[in-house]
């Protein structure tokens, strides 16, 4: 197209159902070990022991791996297995087969790009098994394997740990030999360089040997969203909060060339925080040998469809594709072109909208379908946000009643019978210890009023004698006690006003660059459940020789304002500094170290930091200087902010 673009052509009904009956029969050619066809059984068939190989992608694993999203996929799509065929290619099938198939069982989808240099695509073979490792063998040197979490005919994926660094990863194994490997290692080294914290990130990407193996970051108390549906469909704001976040990445992502191609419930990471991670982006695609962002359907649009089919889970619990994946039910053929909110009732319908024009080519009423995730990221920017429901108060049982003075009452046919058996008390019969507790109540009174008595006659007393005295002088007013003048001064207080933020800046003058800077606006959003967050370090803060003594965040009010107070909730248990900066130092904050500025107040292993001023000071920056950090569940000494609140 003139702008550059590329057009999708939807093809006839005719020729989809071709292409399947296709696709169908070289599926049973593969179930069928190499068998010949009928009619043709002295000719054999090259291409049927390789697919017949390397169709079994996704073998079952162990469940109960150390991080909760493994490796472990469905069975394999139509979409891959068509690109296994693809692998196989047509050229190993024999001559006369090959004219006997119809024109539709011919156009079969093939790989546009080749998957290594074509000038040894005589000495790689198409299809390799999956290398041999056991529990214990080393990588590099340096990867120690430790679990195997899924194995399939092409590479498998292990828990391993860096011996360098003490840390747990994740590694790939695939054979050197393999068509795959070098496309693989391409997608590795693309993705590494993407350098977004909201990708898991690939941390190496080796060929050695016989062997290539990539290493990414292990998030061992992560969930997939598969595991998140396990028990039903996502509230609209966990709805609404997965697809913000996902498209974001992925939108970011494609502004700088790259695409996930494969992104699937499993690959969508949630971690302790709330925050969403996304994992095996072009590398899942480049190990199952899918399409890359050349083939006929454009990356944008694959990517913005998978974020759509994701949404639709969440919001329905059902897959919106015919085949049951990922523990979840496929739609039957009548709900093909269905929005989620005419698969299940009480869907957000702002949300269901969302999905079917991410999802579909043609959405239901004629609505505008979205062909690209900067699109759905500024579809999801115009929606209204969707707030956190309010969590509900437990129903506290009403404390019994215990009344032993009760009078003879008729009786009320309500009443169960052992109820109505039990004869209240007759008023003779009252306890002596209520008659006690009577007369002592009496003798209180009596006692309080003659002490009243006694005082006014002493006040009394005491001005008549200071007047006698002093005959010409009035007897001065006798002054207010401290107790009376109390509530006066309080009276005069003014009420705190909330100052308002203008922007959070990370302030890190001993580190490399700046921290989480896509996080810091969840610093003052209003939400408690989003945070901002610091790196993670291996080392606590503290004196040299450690690496740094700190690390903070800076409040920009905008202008100069009156400020008495600021409200700062961690997440664990954090120990913290209020500071502003000296006249000096306010001209240019950022560029500043942190004893240009004036300590205000310090609030030590708190989640939640009050600080108050002595007396209100006027400044336009403020620095919460986070001197001790807590553990994160990676081992990790991590800071996080989840709200600033500042008052005048």
């Amino acid at each position: 197209m003139a702008d550059g673009t590329k057009a999708v052509v939807d093809t006839s009904a005719a020729d989809e159902a071709a292409d399947e009956a296709a696709l169908a029969a070289a599926i049973d050619e593969l179930a069928g070990g190499g068998t010949a066809p009928a009619g043709k059984a002295g000719t054999p068939s090259a291409a049927a022991p390789e697919d017949a190989a390397d169709a079994p992608e996704e073998a079952a694993a162990d469940p109960a791996s150390g991080e909760e999203t493994s490796e472990i996929t469905a069975p394999l799509s139509v979409r891959e297995i068509a690109a296994e065929l693809a692998a196989g290619g047509p050229g190993h099938e024999p001559a006369a087969a090959r004219a006997a198939e119809p024109e539709a069982a011919r156009r079969r989808p093939t790989d546009p790009q080749p998957t290594v240099d074509p000038r040894d695509t005589g000495t790689l073979p198409r299809t390799l098994p999956a290398p041999l490792r056991h529990s214990g063998d080393k990588i590099g040197h340096r990867y120690r394997l430790e679990e195997c979490i899924s194995q399939t005919e092409t590479f498998s994926s292990w828990r391993a740990v860096d011996e360098k660094l003490r840390r747990a990863v994740g590694v790939h194994l695939m054979a050197s030999g393999h068509q795959r490997a070098r496309k693989v290692l391409a997608a590795a080294k693309s993705a590494a360089l993407l350098g977004d914290p909201r990708f898991v990130q690939v941390l190496d990407a080796v060929q050695e040997g016989e062997l290539v193996y990539v290493v990414r970051e292990w998030l061992p108390h992560a969930s997939d969203l598969a595991k998140l549906l396990a028990d039903g469909p996502m509230e609209p704001h966990e709805a609404y909060q997965m697809v913000r976040q996902v498209t974001d990445a992925v939108a970011a992502a494609h502004r700088r060339g790259q695409a996930h191609l494969r992104l699937t419930p499993r690959c969508v990471l949630r971690t302790d925080s709330g925050q969403y991670r996304i994992n095996g982006i072009a590398v899942d695609a480049a190990l199952r040998g899918l399409p890359d962002e050349d083939s006929t359907e454009d990356a944008r649009r694959t990517d913005t469809r998978a974020i759509g089919a994701l949404l639709f889970a969440a919001l329905t619990h059902r897959w919106p594709y015919p085949e049951d994946r990922y523990d979840l039910q496929g739609l039957p053929k009548g709900l093909q072109n269905a929005a989620p909110d005419q698969v299940r009732a009480g869907v957000h319908k702002g949300l269901s909208e969302l999905a079917a024009r991410a999802l579909f080519d043609h959405p239901p009423h004629h609505a505008e379908p979205i062909t690209t995730p900067e699109e759905l990221a500024r579809a999801i920017a115009l929606m209204p946000k969707i707030r956190q429901p309010e969590p509900e108060l437990p129903a506290f049982p009403a404390p019994p009643r215990h009344n032993t003075h009760a009078l003879p009452t008729a009786p009320n046919p309500s009443r169960t019978v052992a109820e109505t058996t039990v004869a209240p008390l007759p008023p003779s019969s009252r306890p002596t210890a209520v008659r006690r507790t009577r007369r002592r109540l009496r003798r209180v009174v009596k006692a309080t009023a003659w002490t009243v008595a006694l005082g006014a006659i002493g006040v009394a007393s005491w001005q008549l004698v200071d007047s006698l005295r002093h005959p010409g002088q009035s007897v001065a007013a006798p002054q207010p006690s401290a107790s009376s003048a109390t509530p006066t001064v309080h009276a005069a207080v003014r009420t705190p006003v909330p100052v308002p933020i203008r922007e959070a800046i990370s302030y890190n003058p001993q580190g490399d660059s700046p921290e989480s800077v896509y996080l810091l606006p969840k610093a003052f959003d209003g939400d408690p459940n989003t945070a901002w967050s610091t790196k993670g370090y291996w080392d606590p803060f503290g004196p040299k020789p450690l690496p740094k003594d700190g690390t903070g965040l800076l409040i920009d009010l905008g202008s100069v304002q009156s400020v008495s107070s600021v409200n700062v909730q961690f997440i664990g248990t954090t120990t913290a500094e209020l500071r502003v900066p000296t006249a000096k130092a306010a001209a240019n904050p950022t560029g500043a170290q942190p004893d240009a500025f004036t300590v205000l107040d310090k609030k030590s292993g708190t989640t939640t930091a009050d600080f108050t001023l002595s007396s209100p000071t006027n400044t336009r920056y403020l620095l919460i200087w986070l001197t001790s950090l807590p553990k994160d569940t990676e081992g990790k000494w991590r800071g996080q902010v989840a709200e600033v609140k500042v008052f005048g």
